[in-house]
């Protein structure tokens, strides 16, 4: 059983930052790679970034790339994502999800089987 929990969402303005976390209850989270989605009010949920156990390679989003930087902590089962330079395009639920196999391309939402509950982010102009 995959348990995911996301935290760190809030109410921001933008141009500050912003770090979200997603606690992964997994026997081997090492050879899981780690996504973050974002789903917008009206919107399909999207890719925003992910990892491979082995920290490399990433993936991101073109609308998120040099701006937002997913990290793993595979001692702790923790999964980030640092968000810098906030947009209010940017706000949306953000979801964490896990894969149990490695990522060769950059993924889309069928290739993660298991989600969180997600966590708002709201960007203010």
């Amino acid at each position: 059983q995959v348990q995911l929990v996301e935290s760190g969402g809030g109410l921001v303005q933008a141009g500050v930052s912003l770090r979200l976390s997603c606690a992964a209850s997994l026997r081997t989270f090492g050879v899981y790679a780690m996504g973050w989605f974002r789903q917008a009010p009206g919107k399909e949920r999207e890719f925003v970034a992910a990892i491979n156990w082995s920290d490399s390679p990433t993936y991101y989003a073109d609308s998120v790339k040099s701006r937002f930087t997913i990290s793993r902590d595979n001692v702790q089962n923790m999964v980030y994502l640092q968000m810098n330079s906030l947009k209010p395009e940017d706000t949306a639920v953000y979801y964490c999800a896990a894969r149990r196999g490695r990522l060769t391309t950059t993924p889309v939402r069928t290739d993660f089987g298991s989600w969180g509950q997600g966590t708002q982010v709201t960007v203010s102009s």
